[in-house]
């Protein structure tokens, strides 16, 4: 006799009869969730207290003592800097749907994902927030109501630090423990290297320089720093953001004096990683540089850091410092080459799955 190797899933996954009182059975279906870094609600002194409390009591984010840390973030940190930073959200808040830019591109790409994924029918794609809203529990408690038994999980960081990808996975871990079932799980990982992503940054630089009326003499690559400490104990952020930076001058076919990287973002008083973005910018139009452009290849979306504190704050330290022309290239956010990149890479982790 001959095994017919050819299985009919549907057939195989039929249900007989179920005894009384047995919990619905749904048809299997599988979740792609993506999470970014999060957002505050709004802009108010409330709204910031509560998005920067739980961010800053993180313990990925911040690795002091807590003996040490806890009395200046609520005795301090958490009575000053929710005004100021307010203030700084509602530079760049989406007015029209009232809301920051962050929530607003993310859920873009989960919207287009899921029509790039419209195909397989059987997937869910949805998105959450490592702090604020929406959450990563609710949402995987939202996938398995959705009939979800397997999910992938994809931290949108492109180079890895435990500051961001680890502190995702803890949390996306940390709502699987409280479940009586849990999903088989994937998570994506960085992509630092990865050719889909270099060309889609190349092309995004290419289109935005060809549309200005100068040529940047150099190109900033500004990454989101973290403190040294961290990389002395085995944080492998920076050499991840270096080799994004070299490989994407190489792609360019530029040399090391045109794109350069740099580290922006710092808080407190530990040294950070260095060269900082801001005093490059202000070096270089005091040496007699005239034009720049800054992006930021670490940053999936344009958010506070990218919006505020480089297309606004940097570029207002270069023309102080005698800089002319000044421009920020957006970040690939849900543009084509953005969304060819999180495509690309959520197939890959979905293959055997669909």
């Amino acid at each position: 006799m001959t095994l017919n190797t050819t299985i009919d899933l549907k057939a195989a996954k039929a249900l007989g009869p179920l005894p009384p009182q047995h919990p619905v059975v749904r048809v299997d279906k599988v979740g792609v969730l993506l999470v970014n870094l999060g957002t505050p609600d709004a802009t108010d002194v409330k709204s910031m207290r509560r998005y920067l409390r739980e961010f800053l009591s993180d313990k990925r984010v911040i690795e002091w003592p807590r003996a040490l840390w806890l009395p200046i973030l609520h005795g301090i940190v958490l009575n000053t800097r929710p005004k100021k930073s307010g203030a700084a959200y509602d530079l760049i808040w989406n007015k029209e749907r009232n809301e920051s830019p962050l929530r607003t591109f993310t859920r873009a790409q989960s919207e287009k994902l899921a029509m790039s994924l419209a195909d397989h029918d059987h997937v869910v794609v949805d998105w959450a927030m490592r702090y604020g809203n929406p959450s990563m529990e609710s949402v995987v408690q939202k996938m398995l109501a959705a009939g979800c038994q397997r999910i992938v999980m994809f931290p949108l960081y492109p180079q890895y630090s435990a500051t961001t990808t680890a502190t995702v996975n803890d949390k996306f871990f940390e709502a699987l423990m409280k479940l009586r079932f849990q999903p088989a799980v994937r998570t994506v990982p960085s992509y630092q290297d990865e050719p889909v992503y270099i060309e889609a940054l190349a092309r995004s630089i290419e289109k935005h320089l060809a549309a200005l009326d100068f040529e940047p003499e150099v190109v900033i690559a500004s990454y989101h720093g973290i403190p040294q400490s961290y990389f002395k104990r085995g944080d492998p952020y920076p050499c991840h953001c270096w080799k994004t930076t070299r490989l994407l001058r190489e792609r360019l076919g530029w040399d090391e004096k045109k794109l350069i990287g740099c580290f922006q973002s710092r808080f407190g008083p530990e040294e950070w990683m260095q060269p900082y973005t801001d005093m490059t910018v202000e070096k270089l139009a005091k040496e007699g540089v005239k034009s720049i452009a800054v992006f930021n290849p670490g940053f999936v979306s344009d958010c506070l850091e990218t919006l505020e504190e480089i297309a606004g704050e940097a570029g207002e330290i270069f023309h102080h410092a005698g800089g002319k022309n000044f421009t920020h290239i957006p970040c690939l956010n849900d543009s084509e080459e953005g969304m060819a990149v999180i495509e690309t890479l959520v197939r890959r982790e979905l293959s055997g799955w669909v």
